[in-house]
C-alpha cells in the first residue's frame, strides 16, 4: 500500500456505481451488497444461504473518472474451517477500460469460524481494511473494481483523487445467471475469472451472477427474484445442489422445475432462457446424496467431498446427476413446443469425461481456476456464438 494522497476525496456509494447486486443494505459501517432482495432473504433462515448470497460474486463498482488513484475501505468477513487448509484472502480485481489492471486484498476483517462436521459457526468482529490502486493512467477512463466473489464485503468508503461519475449505459445486454457454488466461483482465482464472469466478458454482456453456493435448490423466492430483475438473457444451471443436499425425490423435482420456469417466465415471457444441466461430477453421476466432507481427508488437512447415498435407492426416486439430466432434457423438450425461446444445454459439454481426466475436480466437487476458464470459454462459444441460445436471431 502506498501513502494515501492528501487530495483524495470521498465518493458517495450510490446504487448507480454498483452493478450485479439486487439489494443494498445500509449497515453501521456502510453498505452491504446482497444478491437476493430482502423479501427473499426473509423467507429462508438457512445460514448457508445467508453467507453465500452476501458474498458479492459478480458485484463490481463501475465508474468513469480521470483519477490516478482510487481507495476503497471495506470490512470483509473471512471464513475459517478448522482442520481444512486456510482460505486465501478475497481478491479485488481492477479493470480499466475493460482490461485487467491490478489486484489487491484487504487485511483484517471479521472472521466466521465454521465446523465442517457439525455446521456450528462462531462470528468474531474485526477491523476495516483498505485496498488502494494507484499509478493509473491520466485521462478519462472506465474503472471497474470487482469485489471478492467468495468474501462477504461491506463497503465503507470510496475515495478518488479526481471526480467520479456513473459509467454511461454502453448498450450491452444484461445476462442473469443462476447456479450453484460452481457458478458462484468456488476455487476460481479471482472475481473477474469465475466462469460466468469470463463468459460475460467474451459475450460482451453485463453480468448478474446469482450463483449461490450450496443453494441452487429451486427455491420459489429465488425464482421470484429472477422474475423481478430486469434482464435480457437468462440461464439456470440446475441439479448439483439438489443432489448433494439430498433435497427431494424425482416426484418433487419435475414439478419444482416447472414451477421455477413458470415463475421466471411471468417476468420474462420471451427472453432467451437457457436451462443448463450439471457438469460432470463423478461422485454423483450414479450415486445419490447427501454429499459430505470426507472426515478422514480432513484429518490430514485436505478438503474432499464424498457421496454418501445408496445407488440402489435411485429406483425409489432418489436423484443422481444422470437422472436429473434426463429429466431436465425432457422438461425443456416438452415445454419448448410452446416456448420457442427455451433452450437446453447438457453441462457435460462444458466439462465432461475428457476434461475430468485432464483437469480433475480437486475436492471431487469444485473446479479449479484453469477449469473455470475452460468452462467460461466453452459456455461463451456455445451460448453467445453461432446458433447459441444467446445469439441475435431474426424476429
Amino acid at each position: 500500500m502506498s501513502t494515501p494522497h492528501t487530495s483524495m476525496t470521498a465518493v458517495p456509494l450510490t446504487p448507480d456505481l454498483l452493478r450485479g447486486a439486487l439489494d443494498l443494505e445500509h449497515t453501521a459501517h456502510g453498505v452491504l451488497p446482497h444478491r437476493l432482495p430482502a423479501r427473499a432473504r426473509a423467507q429462508c433462515a438457512d445460514g448457508q444461504l445467508a453467507i453465500v448470497e452476501s458474498q458479492p460474486s459478480g458485484v463490481r463498482l463501475v465508474f468513469r473518472t480521470r483519477a490516478t488513484a482510487v481507495e476503497l475501505d471495506a470490512l470483509a468477513t473471512k471464513r475459517v474451517y478448522p482442520g481444512a487448509p486456510p482460505r486465501p484472502d478475497g481478491v479485488y480485481d481492477l479493470l480499466v477500460d475493460g482490461r485487467p489492471a491490478g489486484q489487491a486484498t484487504v487485511a483484517g476483517g471479521n472472521t466466521l469460524t465454521i465446523d465442517l462436521a457439525t455446521g456450528a459457526a462462531e462470528h468474531r468482529p474485526g477491523p476495516v481494511g483498505t485496498v488502494r490502486f494507484d499509478g493509473l493512467a491520466a485521462g478519462e477512463k472506465d474503472v471497474e473494481i470487482w469485489l471478492p466473489h467468495n468474501e462477504t464485503t461491506e463497503l465503507v468508503e470510496l475515495r478518488a483523487d479526481a471526480p467520479v461519475e456513473p459509467m454511461p449505459d454502453r448498450g450491452r445486454k444484461v445476462w442473469l445467471h443462476h447456479g450453484s457454488s460452481i457458478s458462484h466461483g468456488s476455487d476460481a482465482a479471482s472475481p473477474s475469472t469465475t466462469w460466468p464472469a469470463l463468459a460475460a466478458s467474451l459475450g460482451g454482456v453485463e453480468l448478474i451472477n446469482l450463483g449461490l453456493g450450496g443453494s441452487a435448490l429451486l427455491d420459489p423466492f429465488t425464482a421470484r427474484a429472477i422474475r423481478d430483475t430486469p434482464a435480457d438473457l437468462i440461464s439456470l444451471k440446475i441439479g448439483i445442489n439438489v443432489v448433494n443436499a439430498d433435497l427431494m425425490r424425482l416426484r418433487a423435482f419435475g414439478p419444482a422445475v416447472h414451477g421455477f420456469l413458470d415463475t421466471v417466465r411471468e417476468g420474462h415471457p420471451t427472453a432467451p432462457l437457457l436451462v443448463v444441466s450439471p457438469i460432470l461430477c463423478p461422485i454423483h453421476e450414479d450415486t445419490p446424496g447427501p454429499c459430505a466432507p470426507d472426515l478422514s481427508a480432513l484429518g490430514e488437512g485436505r478438503l474432499r467431498f464424498v457421496a454418501t447415498g445408496d445407488p440402489a435407492e435411485v429406483a425409489r426416486g432418489k436423484l443422481t446427476l444422470g437422472v436429473i439430466r434426463e429429466e431436465l432434457a425432457r422438461i425443456v423438450r416438452e415445454r419448448a413446443a410452446e416456448d420457442p425461446n427455451l433452450y437446453y444445454l447438457d453441462g457435460r459439454e462444458l466439462y465432461g469425461e475428457a476434461d475430468s481426466a485432464e483437469l480433475p475436480l480437486p475436492d471431487e466437487l469444485h473446479p479449479d481456476a484453469a477449469t473455470h476458464r475452460r468452462i467460461g470459454e466453452r459456455f461463451a462459444g456455445l451460448a453467445f456464438a453461432g446458433t447459441g441460445a444467446f445469439t441475435d436471431r431474426p424476429a
